[in-house]
């Protein structure tokens, strides 16, 4: 395509290849005989809400690599639905698993194509109910860099879906420079959401200890990778390298906020570690370059993680279309603390000025 113009004449007819993974909230919302559209209302103003942390998939790209999501999808108008019946106006949209990082260059790049045009698609096709993440082929940082350009630039996306780590490989490692720099110079978005299957941490042994039961691998495995891949871009000194970088971390960020205060003095107390280099303490950066959605369970929770990062750094996030038992703009009203203005911000603010959605 030679243009984003000519692109987006087949935007609708694209967007069919699209489904959505999961459908146990759609069939509640459908029973449920709710209403159309929910309007959230606070302090007399309305607000428009946005989700930044809900998944779909591509099942055409998925193929390419041996995955089949059939029998995983929904129907478009089922989303929408479930959607105006929690008062989600706008979701930004990602795709997880990364099927893709162990795929060769050539795979990868065909892949990657197919997934993000589905999802510009998608978005093109309805303007006022999803914007979306890019795919980026990490384990080529150059490709992903070139990846992350187009599709900002061509396509319209609004930054990248990218997991905690690439093949075991620290996203701090200096050969992932190409990226980070790209991400800095768009000024975009990076949403960061660990494997949804398989490894989480990609340590096969701390993995191992997850199997059994209770999920452990979700529960456990994905806040924990969300921690280390935070820890590891301040210690090594990624987020001083690029300090126009935004960084959104799944599910709350981890357990990064709640024990942020024990980075900030352990480097102080013994070896192996050398906290001069960093440019400010860790607890410091979540007021700055990092973010977190509001994916944590009770009031205090939430609470706890605003004094932490500051409302203008949490957005709402469900995992949509995984079936947490939560309603994250119910979530967001009922915890007590928080004024109005942090409301209106965690609800929908802030992801429009991060994501560039107009209010």
């Amino acid at each position: 395509m030679s243009n984003r113009r000519e692109f987006l004449k087949g935007a609708a007819s694209a967007a069919a290849g699209i489904v959505f993974t999961g459908c146990s909230l759609l069939k509640a919302a459908q029973q449920s005989g709710a209403p159309r559209r929910r309007q959230v209302v606070v302090g007399g103003q309305r607000v428009k809400t946005i989700d930044v942390h809900a998944h779909c998939a591509i099942p055409a790209a998925a193929k390419l690599v041996n995955r089949d999501v059939t029998g995983q999808d929904a129907p478009l108008e089922d989303r929408l639905k479930a959607m105006d019946a929690e008062g989600i106006d706008m979701q930004a949209l990602s795709i997880n698993p990364f099927w893709y990082d162990e795929a060769d260059r050539d795979v990868a790049t065909k892949l990657i194509q197919m997934q993000n045009e589905g999802l510009a698609a998608l978005c093109a096709a309805h303007p006022d109910r999803f914007v979306a993440f890019a795919s980026v082929a990490l384990q080529f940082p150059d490709l992903a860099a070139e990846q992350l350009e187009e599709g900002v630039k061509k396509l319209g996306l609004r930054g990248a879906a990218i997991a905690g780590h690439v093949n075991g490989d620290e996203l701090s490692n200096p050969k992932f420079n190409p990226f980070w720099a790209k991400a800095e110079e768009l000024g975009v978005l990076i949403f960061m959401h660990p494997l949804q299957f398989g490894n989480p941490t990609g340590i096969r042994e701390l993995d191992r200890r997850f199997a059994g039961n209770g999920r452990l691998n979700n529960v456990i495995g994905n806040p924990l990778e969300t921690t280390i891949f935070f820890s590891h871009l301040m210690f090594d000194g990624t987020l001083d390298r690029y300090p126009g970088l935004k960084i959104c971390g799944a599910h709350g960020g981890g357990y990064l906020p709640s024990y942020v205060d024990r980075s900030d003095h352990g480097c102080l107390l013994g070896p192996g570690c050398n906290p001069w280099p960093l440019k400010k303490r860790p607890s410091e950066y979540f007021r700055e370059q990092l973010y977190a959605d509001s994916l944590i369970f009770t009031p205090e929770a939430l609470r706890h993680l605003v004094a932490v990062c500051g409302a203008s750094h949490i957005m709402i996030g469900t995992d949509y279309p995984f079936p947490w038992t939560t309603t994250p703009v119910d979530h967001v009203l009922s915890t007590p603390g928080l004024s109005d203005a942090d409301k209106r911000a965690i609800l929908g603010g802030n992801a429009a000025k991060l994501l560039r959605i107009a209010t």
